[in-house]
């Protein structure tokens, strides 16, 4: 099971590993700082650099048995056992991140059911459990002022048990926490919002900066599609 530094520390852009396995299907590391692709979120690119050598990482998913396997480009893997230090894209990463959390205070803004999401650098958006298409104009002020708040962001975990005592935590109506480890990890801004989430965040809301909503789309009798981009880019 690789052991997922980027849970408790989402600022973290390199650390050392050893490698476990190594090939065509890609590489698996004891410890890493690569995001795995899920919850609309995408998985972390970046390089493994092994003395002066390096690997290209250009992509990152969820292998069986808990582990993550890093997709290289190129032949030049490195040796089973061997060290090797990865080091993330940070600049896409942290773009993420506060896409991730500005999708957070979108559902407060939007107090409905969330029933399908994506996270890009430039652009993310979700997709409501609504009727009707709210003023644009007034979501993105509410957005803005939430991110202005500078609200703090934090994680912690509970139990399995306790989730299924309090459902009222689930949002997405399509997708449910994955189950089996035990314990779920919920994303926090306290007063705001409190849910299961397994993504990266910033660790305070002013970090995201302005946003604005891009467009509202029709989905469906009940679906609204919301996009959201950086203001400032």
């Amino acid at each position: 099971m690789t052991d997922r530094i980027y849970l408790e520390d989402a600022y973290l852009e390199r650390c050392a590993a050893t490698v476990i396995e190594a090939g065509s299907d890609g590489i698996i590391l004891d410890r890493t700082v690569f995001y795995p692709r899920g919850g609309g979120q995408p998985g972390d690119t970046g390089r493994l650099i092994q003395g002066d050598a390096e690997v290209r990482i250009v992509d990152t998913i969820h292998g069986g048995d808990g582990r993550i396997v890093h997709l290289a480009e190129g032949p030049n893997l490195p040796a089973r056992d061997s060290e090797v230090h990865a080091l993330i894209d940070w600049p896409r990463r942290y773009a993420h991140m506060k896409m991730h959390t500005a999708l957070h205070l979108l559902g407060v803004a939007l107090p409905y059911g969330v029933t399908g999401g994506n996270i890009t650098a430039d652009r993310s958006r979700l997709d409501f459990d609504l009727p009707d298409s709210p003023d644009r104009a007034g979501v993105e002020n509410a957005l803005n002022g939430l991110i202005a708040a500078d609200h703090p962001v934090s994680s912690f975990w509970i139990d399995e048990e306790e989730l299924d005592a309090r459902p009222e935590l689930i949002r997405t109506l399509s997708v449910r926490p994955p189950r089996g480890a035990g314990r779920i990890r919920l994303l926090q801004i306290p007063g705001l919002d409190l849910q299961p989430c397994g993504g990266t965040h910033v660790r305070a809301t002013g970090e995201i900066g302005p946003v604005r909503i891009a467009k509202i789309e029709k989905k469906g009798r009940r679906n609204r599609r919301v996009y959201v981009e950086f203001a400032e880019t």
